[in-house]
């Protein structure tokens, strides 16, 4: 389908300067430990059964997957007639959850489709990619598979990075959802794990960049680090700094980052670890192509605890081991684009 024919069918645009554009949603969640309610014996999912300490019930998957639909039901409206390409997605147990999740009455009208492939993650929980067919369409998908240096960390496997390329409303454009390894063990310890990852996703991003110089590139994802650490800025090569041309990402989280928002929080101190990025080539304003407008935090009240040790944090499923009621202990963030729309005559 090209382009202009889906413009066409998306319900409304934005106005700014006597010109009219469509407003596309870009978002990553981490939806915190998105399980079914049935025993995978390939993983450590005990935790997350009926018998499990969490007696992880039916009602209570139900309740996870409505609480999950709700947020992307209304990710990105700040912006009328905002439509959402697609949604990366972290600590997803199956395909099970992704099926029950895009069937869910406040989403299955959007008649979104998924990409996932299991990993060797010890947990069992991988990323994956929620996507809109009628204004994304998938050309090619797969893991890419990094390997952590010993003695870094308890886990010998972290989370595959998911790979996709597609065209997002006709121009091609290369996906990267992660979720790299946590911080158990120490940050000091922990970091040669996620340096691991940034510098192989760097390299296959130079390999694309090799392929096309104009390749554009979406890197999003839970980093368990924020938009200043090294493994950020130094492996990965992201930076707030829009004028260094030949950076290889742009990064728009490091101005939040320093203002003090974020996305989750530990012991009263606010991390960002939830972010999406930029190639360069997403920067300049054209009305020939799609480009970035801004970012942000999704954090409407419902997702903000109210009382008790975590108030003001985002409104976690689990406190320990009780149920707590709430949706995730990550806010989601999300990037608008713009693509100029000139109304037939």
């Amino acid at each position: 389908m090209k382009w202009t024919l889906v413009l066409l069918l998306l319900p409304m645009y934005i106005t700014a300067q006597k010109k009219s554009y469509v407003p596309i949603t870009v978002a990553f969640y981490n939806v915190e430990n998105f399980y079914d309610t049935t025993d995978n014996t390939m993983v450590d999912d005990d935790d997350f059964l009926q018998t499990g300490k969490r007696h992880y019930t039916p009602e209570i998957y139900q309740e996870k997957i409505s609480h999950i639909a709700k947020v992307l039901s209304e990710i990105g409206s700040d912006v009328s007639g905002n439509t959402t390409a697609f949604v990366g997605l972290a600590e997803v147990e199956n395909d099970t959850v992704l099926n029950d999740l895009i069937r869910h009455p406040l989403l299955v009208k959007k008649e979104w489709q998924f990409i996932h492939f299991d990993s060797k993650d010890r947990r069992g929980v991988d990323v994956a990619l929620l996507f809109n067919p009628k204004v994304f369409q998938v050309r090619s998908a797969k893991p890419l598979f990094v390997a952590i240096p010993s003695n870094t960390k308890s886990a010998h496997f972290t989370r595959d990075i998911l790979y996709v390329e597609g065209f997002l409303l006709g121009e091609k454009v290369h996906v990267y959802v992660n979720h790299w390894p946590s911080r158990v063990g120490g940050e000091a310890k922990s970091y040669p794990a996620r340096a691991a990852v940034a510098q192989a996703l760097r390299k296959h991003i130079g390999w694309v960049k090799k392929l096309d110089s104009a390749a554009k590139i979406l890197v999003m994802g839970d980093l368990n680090d924020d938009p200043v650490s090294k493994s950020v800025v130094k492996d990965l090569g992201a930076t707030s700094d829009k004028n260094i041309l030949d950076t290889l990402l742009y990064n728009p989280w490091v101005d939040f980052y320093k203002k003090g928002y974020g996305t989750l929080a530990f012991q009263n101190a606010w991390g960002l670890f939830d972010q999406v990025m930029l190639s360069q080539n997403w920067l300049p304003k054209s009305d020939s192509v799609l480009f970035f407008w801004k970012a942000n935090i999704f954090k409407p009240q419902y997702l903000i605890e109210t009382m008790g040790n975590y108030k003001g944090y985002p409104k976690r499923t689990y406190s320990g081991d009780n149920y707590n009621g709430g949706y995730s202990d990550h806010f989601p963030v999300y990037i608008t684009l713009l693509r100029y729309w000139s109304k037939p005559t």
